[in-house]
């Protein structure tokens, strides 16, 4: 669809050329002595400087690449012969990455990516999460660099792979979100170490799993013989990998202390919240105990 003009080093003579021809791979195109005969697949479309030589040539297709020959013979002096390679591209548009269908799990499971575009292209970059893609480990890539291999996928293979296609007039990126299945792992429960009777305690169950792991949870009271006080297990399940894991949490009783010094030193020890509330209520609640001392 574009323009090219191939311009001779040849200045405009005193006197004007006996005669000016072009080739196209070996097949004349135009020919100008004293009048100018074109060919029929260049007529419309090609211009001849008769001065210089040049020749410009527009509306291009692909058809138009190959090797372009002049032959110029002076007035008075030998002929003068040059030529160029023309290469056409077409402008890359609708670019894609295509990935077979499937659900795809850690360590099992295998894929490959394919970029694509309407048009010739002529290089082809992968990048992943906005870092260049390398072939390391399970990633491997074919020999155009159209495909990417993960054989098999792991759980850092999830992300965003994009293609970066262009060839010397256009470019196009393309982008696929890769989801692989994998966990659960780096299970753990978070909350205190110990806990008073009669406070509320939370604990929190988290792990790596995609898709996110269903949590279940089970109470030992044989080991303690004391309600609440004992082993947490805490279970991970993922429904796609089929895959579980658990992790145990103890917690331990802290004895109520009776002694106003001693709940000032665990406060400052282990830096414990609503240490003031404690002291409040430890008082308030010696003070009512007092009172119905008293009315007794």
């Amino acid at each position: 669809g574009g323009r090219v003009k191939f311009t001779t080093t040849l200045s405009p003579p005193a006197k004007p050329f006996v005669s000016v021809s072009w080739t196209f791979n070996r097949v004349n195109i135009i020919t100008s002595t004293t009048v100018n005969i074109t060919n029929a697949d260049h007529k419309d479309r090609i211009s001849l400087n008769r001065t210089t030589g040049s020749l410009e040539l527009w509306n291009l297709g692909l058809r138009d690449q190959g090797e372009y020959r002049v032959s110029i013979i002076p007035n008075g002096a030998l002929e003068l012969q040059g030529a160029t390679t023309l290469d056409v591209y077409v402008l890359l548009s609708a670019a894609t990455i295509t990935s077979p269908p499937a659900t795809l799990i850690a360590g099992i499971s295998s894929t490959n990516l394919t970029c694509e575009a309407a048009g010739n292209i002529s290089c082809t970059q992968w990048i992943k999460d906005g870092l260049p893609l390398s072939p390391i480990n399970n990633i491997t890539v074919s020999a155009d660099n159209r495909t990417v291999y993960l054989s098999p996928v792991q759980d850092i293979d999830n992300g965003e792979y994009d293609c970066l296609v262009s060839n010397p007039v256009s470019n196009r990126t393309a982008s696929h979100n890769l989801t692989v299945n994998f966990g659960p792992q780096n299970i753990s429960i978070d909350g205190p170490l110990a806990a008073s009777t009669g406070y509320r305690v939370t604990l929190s169950c988290s792990a790596d799993s995609i898709p996110p792991a269903t949590f279940t949870w089970m109470f030992n009271r044989i080991e303690t013989g004391a309600l609440h006080i004992g082993n947490y297990t805490c279970t991970a399940t993922n429904n796609i990998t089929g895959l579980k894991d658990s992790v145990v949490y103890n917690v331990s009783k802290i004895k109520f202390i009776t002694h106003v010094n001693k709940i000032s030193v665990l406060c400052k020890v282990r830096q414990l919240e609503l240490c003031d509330l404690a002291l409040y209520l430890y008082f308030v609640f010696h003070i009512l105990s007092l009172d119905n001392k008293l009315q007794t």
